[in-house]
């Protein structure tokens, strides 16, 4: 196990991610410190890092030294982008952060900093092909891959705040200033010749913080129950609404929209018009906010290092580990566990006639059915529901995750808790009710299965005959205590399946 801080110097804000990386490749975030020290803004004048600017970002790293040597931080990765790689005071600046700091900055090409932002995005998200739009502080980052491969990436040296700066006229509404800003990159993306191959099924992703906070506000809008940013799944006709009110207001009043950041206000328009240009270019019904980017880029190239030659071939399954490792859950059981719940989904599709794509939220509640236990083992199918609900896990959508969170909150004997489901009525309808008893009923039968986690059923060979389901166990051992405790889940299997569940 080893604790490492990351540090990442943008042109609007520096942000240290404290990670522990543990077990064989897994990594979880434990602490997090954000500062807005603006250190790319006034640097077009003249191509210089501003003193005061200079001498904000120097206390905040400062600072961040403190919080890592507090936490037992044992390797600080820091790198620079943008602002400090257009710097003509780079040197100076880093070697003052190296002197009064100790912390050496990395500084990153530009395609190393678009081949951090694509491996967070690629070994956190299950989209084939994608075409990722990043804006930052200083540049815009646009990366279209496929068949988790870049095909095509190019950095464009303006961001929500140069623009900013670059179109600031007291002059000029805020309204028109976006108009000009939209005008301005439609123009920059027409001189990137491949953005007219990218396909029409190719699915946006949009990462960085004003993405985070677009969330923010749109979730409060949409009273979106679901606190998660990761793959949450944005109409571009919503994202316009919220563009629309933004962009007439002054700083002050944007200060006051609930979801937006007070200190990224006055830049938010620049951002906002960016995406509205990008939109509008090629044509885009809705797009997908990523919450990793270059931070989480570099934490995967830390914990497995094969990710820099290649992505994580199967994302759900890595996640679904490091969280099963990371809550201390009995890995042999949770494996069997899942092989069991697969056997069932499979061998009873007569019976429920579930497409594929329920498997994957069964084997999501299978891995994290006892994540509760970490809470209390009484009522841990709840602690376990609430678990899985905020646990950000990745390549599973929004639906998928709270799908399977009322799968694992009752693989006990207890139902769905109706007034909890109630919540969550805008990702799931009254249809999936059916879908999660029935799962529910399969992931239980798995559990008990399992009783002792010592694996005495291997295996399951179902028959469907007239009005009730045989269920043959394969044994290593004595499985009286796991049939007998699969059988107590008769009644629920009949009123799920409106058949009589024997098990021999």
């Amino acid at each position: 196990m080893e604790k490492i801080g990351i540090i990442d110097l943008g042109s609007n804000s520096a942000r240290l991610v404290i990670v522990q990386l543990f077990g064989e490749g897994h990594f979880m975030v434990e602490d997090e410190l954000k500062e807005t020290v603006r250190l790319g803004h006034d640097m077009d004048r003249d191509g210089f890092l501003k003193p005061q600017r200079v001498a904000e970002t120097i206390r905040t790293l400062k600072m961040f030294k403190r919080l890592c040597d507090a936490s037992g931080v044992e390797r600080i990765i820091a790198v620079a982008t943008a602002a400090v790689r257009r710097a003509k005071n780079q040197r100076s600046f880093l070697d003052e952060i190296q002197a009064t700091c100790g912390i050496r900055v990395d500084v990153l090409s530009e395609d190393e900093e678009a081949t951090l932002v694509y491996r967070g995005v690629i070994n956190s998200m299950d989209i084939p092909k994608g075409i990722i739009l990043e804006i930052g502080g200083g540049s815009t980052k646009i990366i279209y891959y496929n068949r988790r491969c870049v095909l095509h990436h190019e950095t464009l040296a303006f961001g929500a705040v140069t623009l900013t700066d670059l179109f600031a006229d007291d002059g000029v509404s805020p309204e028109e200033q976006t108009a000009k800003i939209e005008e301005f990159f439609t123009e920059q993306f027409k001189k990137i010749e491949w953005l007219s191959e990218v396909e029409p099924d190719t699915q946006m992703i949009g990462v960085g913080g004003s993405f985070r906070n677009l969330y923010k506000i749109n979730r409060i809008v949409r009273k979106y129950p679901l606190d998660t940013v990761h793959n949450y799944q944005f109409a571009t006709d919503d994202f316009r609404s919220i563009y629309e009110m933004v962009r007439v207001l002054d700083v002050e009043k944007r200060k006051r929209i609930r979801g937006l950041s007070p200190a990224r206000a006055d830049i938010m328009p620049a951002a906002l018009a960016i995406v509205k240009a990008f939109t509008d270019y090629l044509h885009i019904e809705s797009f997908t906010v990523g919450g990793c980017g270059l931070r989480e880029g570099i934490m995967f190239n830390q914990a497995i290092p094969l990710t820099v030659e290649r992505p994580i071939s199967d994302v759900l399954s890595y996640s679904l580990n490091t969280l099963v490792k990371y809550y201390g859950c009995n890995e042999k059981h949770v494996e069997h566990v899942v092989h069991l719940s697969i056997q069932l989904f499979k061998q009873l599709r007569v019976l429920h006639k579930f497409p594929r794509i329920y498997l994957k939220v069964l084997k999501i509640a299978a891995s994290l059915h006892d994540c509760g236990l970490k809470v209390r083992y009484y009522n841990h199918q709840n602690h376990s529901r609430y678990m899985i609900l905020n646990a950000g896990i990745y390549g599973a959508t929004h639906r998928e995750i709270v799908l399977a969170a009322f799968v694992a909150g009752c693989h006990r004997k207890e139902d769905v808790n109706l007034s909890e489901w109630a919540k969550y009525k805008d990702i799931v309808n009254e249809e999936d009710l059916d879908i999660v008893k029935k799962l529910g009923v399969l992931l239980r039968i798995a559990e008990c299965l399992d009783r002792d986690g010592l694996g005495m059923v291997t295996g399951i060979n179902c028959d469907v005959l007239g009005d009730s389901v045989i269920m043959k166990t394969e044994l290593a051992g004595d499985a009286a205590l796991e049939i007998r405790q699969a059988m107590l889940a008769n009644a629920e299997f009949k009123r799920a399946f409106r058949k009589n569940l024997e098990i021999l």
